[in-house]
C-alpha cells in the first residue's frame, strides 16, 4: 500500500498543482514530506514495534495512514496537503516496519520464510507495475482526491483482517530507542530538503535557503557526535570503516537517486513535457515498470557468474545509459527512443534492486544484519528524497530559464509575462500559463511550454546519468579493492575490540533485512565454513 500510494500520487501531481494553484516548490513538498518522514522514522518504527508489540504498532500505523489519507484528500490548499502527507509518511513507516517484522516472526522455517518474502516481493513488483495505471484511471474518472481517499477503505479492510489473523509478538531483548539519533537525522534531511527547495524558488543566497543548509550541517555534526558517544547507537559508524560496505551503500543510494526516483519524475515529464493526460501518462510508464519487475530475475541468474561488485557496477552503468537514451528521446520528443530509454533505465534499476541490499548484507557480520539492513533501507529512501529534490530543482531551473528566453525571443510583446509563464509551466499548470499568453495562439504557447519543460527534464536526466556513471566507477573500485567478506568481518571485529564498547542488540532483523520493493530472489545461507552464500528460492 505504501508503494502503491507513492506511485499513484506521482501520476496525479500535475492535476493537484492545477487544482490547488500550487507552485513548483509546493509540488516538491508534496512528495518530499512523505518520503522524508518515512525515511527518518523507519528504523525507529521497527524498534518501537519490537518493544511494544508488532500487531499493536501495525494497527496504529494503519489507523494513522488512513486518517492522514483522509486529510490529504480533503486538503483545501497545497500547504495543508503536504503537511498531511508528512503525517501519512509517519503512518507508512509505522505500517511497513511492523508488517515486515510480523512476516519474519510468523515463518520460522528458512524455506517458508523465503517463500513468504518471494510472495511479498512479487506483490510489491506487481504493485509498481499497476500503480501508474491506477493513478491515471483515478485522475481521469474520479479526480486526484480519490488517489488518497481510496486508501481509507483499504486500511479498514486491512485492520479488520489483522485482528483475527495476526497474533501479538514482541522482542523482550529489543535494543533501546535512540531519540537523539532519530531527531538529528530527521533534522539533517529536513534542513537539506528545505535549503534545496527554497534555494531554487527564492535564490541560493536567500536567508531561507542558507538557514536550511546551515541547520542541516549542524544537525549532521550533532548526529555524528550522538552516534559516536553512546554505547547502543541507532547507527554504528564503525560499519563505514568497511570499504565494501561503503561501496554497497553508495550503490543503493545512487540506484535510488538516479533510477527509482524516475517513478516520480517520468509522470511529470509525460504530462507537462509531452502534454499527455494522466491516464495516457500512466499507461506510458508501463515499459519502465515492467522492466523493473522482470530484471531482478536476470540479476539472480547473473549472480552465478558475476561477483557482487560487478553486478552493481553493471546495473549502475545500465542506469546511466538508460538516462542518456531517455534524455536523447526527450530532447526531440521521439517516442521510440523514449520507450527504449525507459526500458533500459528500468532494466538497470531492476538489476540493482535485487542486489543492492544483498551486497550490503553480504559484507557485514551476521550479528550486525539488522543495523546494516536498516542503513540500507534508509539509504534507499534518502536517495529517493534527495534525488527527487535535486533533480526536480535542476529541472525547474533549466526549464524556467529556457521558457523565459524562448518567450522573450519569439514573442517579444509578452516578454513581461515570461517569468510568470515559466513558473506556471514548471509547476505543471500549463492551461493557466497558456491563458496568460493571450492573445498569442494557444498552439504556439503550448509548444513553447512543452519544449521548455522537456529541456529541464533533459537536464535532470543528464544529471542522473552522471550520478549513476560516476557511482559505477567508484563502486567497482571500492568493492573490488577490498579482500572479501571474511576480511570485512575480521576488520569490523577488530574495530569493535579497539572501541571496547557494548554491542547494540539487534532488533527486528527480519524487518531490516526484508526486501522493500520486490527483492526476495535469494536468501543468505550459512555454509560449513562460516561464510555465506546466496541460494536461489522460488515462490
Amino acid at each position: 500500500m505504501t508503494v502503491l500510494d507513492t506511485n499513484v500520487v506521482a501520476v496525479v501531481l500535475p492535476t493537484i498543482a492545477r487544482d490547488l494553484g500550487a507552485s513548483f516548490a509546493d509540488v516538491e513538498w508534496v512528495v518530499s514530506t512523505y518520503v522524508l518522514c518515512f525515511a527518518a522514522l523507519l528504523l525507529a518504527a521497527g524498534s518501537i514495534a519490537d518493544r511494544f508489540g508488532r500487531r499493536k504498532v501495525f494497527l496504529g500505523g494503519i489507523g494513522l495512514f488512513a486518517l492522514a489519507s483522509l486529510l490529504c484528500g480533503a486538503a483545501p490548499s497545497a500547504p495543508a496537503l503536504y503537511l498531511a502527507r508528512g503525517a501519512q509518511g509517519v503512518g507508512a513507516a509505522f505500517l511497513l516496519a511492523p508488517a515486515l517484522a510480523i512476516i519474519g516472526h510468523a515463518f520460522h522455517d528458512e524455506a517458508e520464510r523465503a517463500r513468504a518474502w518471494a510472495i511479498w516481493g512479487g506483490i510489491m513488483g506487481l504493485t509498481m507495475v499497476l500503480a501508474p495505471i491506477i493513478g491515471g484511471v483515478i485522475a481521469y474518472a474520479l479526480g486526484w482526491r480519490w488517489a488518497f481517499y481510496v486508501n481509507v477503505p483499504v486500511c479498514a479492510l486491512l485492520g479488520t483482517a489483522v485482528l483475527p489473523l495476526i497474533q501479538e509478538s514482541r522482542d523482550n531483548e529489543a535494543r533501546s530507542i535512540d531519540p537523539a539519533g532519530i531527531i538529528l537525522f530527521a533534522a539533517c534531511m529536513f534542513g537539506l530538503t528545505w535549503g534545496l527547495i527554497h534555494g531554487q524558488a527564492q535564490g541560493w543566497l536567500s536567508t531561507s535557503a542558507l538557514a536550511g543548509f546551515a541547520g542541516s550541517f549542524a544537525a549532521f555534526i550533532g548526529f555524528l557526535a550522538a552516534e559516536t558517544n553512546q554505547a547502543r547507537p541507532m547507527l554504528d559508524l564503525a560499519l563505514f570503516r568497511l570499504r565494501r560496505f561503503i561501496g554497497a551503500v553508495l550503490a543503493m543510494f545512487a540506484y535510488a537517486a538516479s533510477a527509482q526516483v524516475m517513478a516520480q519524475l517520468l509522470p511529470l515529464y509525460l504530462q507537462n513535457g509531452l502534454g499527455l493526460p494522466p491516464l495516457d501518462a500512466g499507461l506510458a510508464m508501463f515499459p519502465f515498470a515492467v522492466a523493473m519487475l522482470i530484471l531482478p530475475q536476470i540479476g539472480q541468474w547473473l549472480g552465478h557468474y558475476l561477483a557482487s561488485h560487478q553486478i552493481l557496477a553493471l546495473g549502475l552503468s545500465v542506469v546511466c545509459l538508460g538516462n542518456l537514451v531517455t534524455a536523447w528521446g526527450a530532447a526531440g520528443s521521439w517516442w521510440p527512443l523514449l520507450i527504449l530509454g525507459m526500458i533500459i533505465l528500468g532494466s538497470g534499476g531492476g538489476l540493482l534492486n535485487g542486489d543492492t541490499q544483498k551486497a550490503i548484507m553480504g559484507v557485514v557480520p551476521r550479528e550486525r544484519a539488522g543495523m546494516a539492513s536498516g542503513i540500507s533501507t534508509t539509504s534507499r529512501f534518502s536517495g529517493i528524497l534527495l534525488g527527487f529534490v535535486v533533480l526536480s530543482t535542476i529541472m525547474a531551473i533549466v526549464a524556467r530559464t529556457a521558457l523565459t528566453t524562448s518567450i522573450c525571443a519569439s514573442i517579444a510583446s509578452r516578454c513581461e509575462a515570461a517569468t510568470e509563464f515559466a513558473k506556471l509551466v514548471a509547476a505543471g499548470d500549463a492551461p493557466k500559463a497558456v491563458a496568460l499568453m493571450s492573445p498569442v495562439s494557444p498552439t504556439v504557447a503550448n509548444e513553447i511550454a512543452h519544449r521548455g519543460y522537456a529541456m529541464g527534464f533533459v537536464a535532470a536526466l543528464l544529471s542522473a546519468a552522471v550520478v549513476a556513471g560516476l557511482s559505477a566507477v567508484v563502486v567497482a573500485i571500492q568493492m573490488r579493492s577490498a579482500r572479501g567478506r571474511s576480511y570485512s568481518q575480521t576488520a569490523f571485529a577488530g574495530e569493535e575490540e579497539k572501541r571496547s564498547v557494548s554491542k547494540p542488540i539487534v532488533s527486528a532483523a527480519s524487518v531490516r533485512s526484508a526486501p522493500l520493493i520486490f527483492d526476495a530472489t535469494r536468501t543468505p545461507v550459512a555454509t560449513a565454513g562460516g561464510t555465506e552464500r546466496e541460494d536461489s528460492c522460488s515462490a
